[in-house]
């Protein structure tokens, strides 16, 4: 059956060059964007219930861009005045470049690691006598603690936001030919959404294995599946699927 509509459960691409455009255009199709799921932060309150005092802590590990805005947010809401000493170890440098938005780069302590957690170990371990803090969110990957319990350090992990699902009442009555996800949380938003969803000729697609598994777990048949060493993007691997379903349009 032949693709002419898409509907990917992530916001819309803010670069005018998003390959999902040219997508778009190449195929002549339509691509819609719409989060299933969306980020509420942890206020103060709650903060101050894990018992978390900014005071305490000389060094922040940040594994994502949410995580730099809700812990400036919380310092924010907790009157709390971030020293200029404090010291930063970011995931990747996309986390680190997203720290300038609250930071004067060169006057800060800022340490980056190359892309995945486990790549921030031996910046850490450097500085072990820190004490660190993790502000998180409510889903965080295993990896993080750890990689942190087998370097021994000091560290807390707090729950500054939380990923919640979006409600997506709307869509309804819609219809598309692919739905695309990325997420576990994604999958269990759109039965949360719509308990009766019946897939039918709707083609799955997802990203990551953890996506792939709640698929399966709900019933789902996976129609497009990334990243593969053919297909490592999620725009590749549709890429491929339509033009195969499309032939002789």
């Amino acid at each position: 059956m032949k693709v002419k509509t898409i509907l990917v459960s992530q916001p819309e691409p803010k670069v005018e060059n998003s390959p999902y455009f040219e997508l778009q255009q190449k195929h002549k199709i339509k691509i819609d964007f719409r989060p299933f799921i969306h980020v509420e932060g942890v206020n103060a309150k709650e903060i101050r219930l894990q018992k978390i005092d900014l005071n305490h802590y000389t060094a922040i590990i940040l594994t994502s861009r949410n995580a730099v805005d809700h812990f400036f947010r919380v310092a924010d809401e907790m009157r709390y005045k971030v020293p200029e000493g404090l010291k930063y170890f970011c995931q990747s440098e996309a986390v680190a470049f997203y720290l300038q938005k609250y930071v004067v780069y060169r006057k800060r302590k800022i340490y980056v690691g190359a892309k995945d957690f486990a790549d921030l170990s031996p910046l850490i371990k450097k500085y072990k006598d820190e004490k660190f803090l993790l502000p998180a969110s409510d889903q965080l990957n295993a990896d993080a603690p750890i990689t942190l319990n087998n370097l021994k350090v000091d560290w807390a992990q707090a729950v500054f936001y939380k990923t919640v699902m979006s409600d997506l009442s709307d869509l309804a009555d819609v219809y598309y030919d692919v739905l695309a996800f990325f997420s576990p949380t994604g999958i269990k938003s759109l039965f949360k959404n719509f308990p009766d969803f019946k897939q039918n000729d709707t083609r799955i697609a997802v990203f990551g294995s953890t996506t792939q598994k709640e698929a399966l777990d709900h019933g789902l048949r996976i129609d497009i599946l990334a990243p593969t060493p053919e297909t490592p993007s999620m725009t590749m691997a549709l890429e491929k699927y339509i033009s195969e379903a499309n032939k002789g349009k």
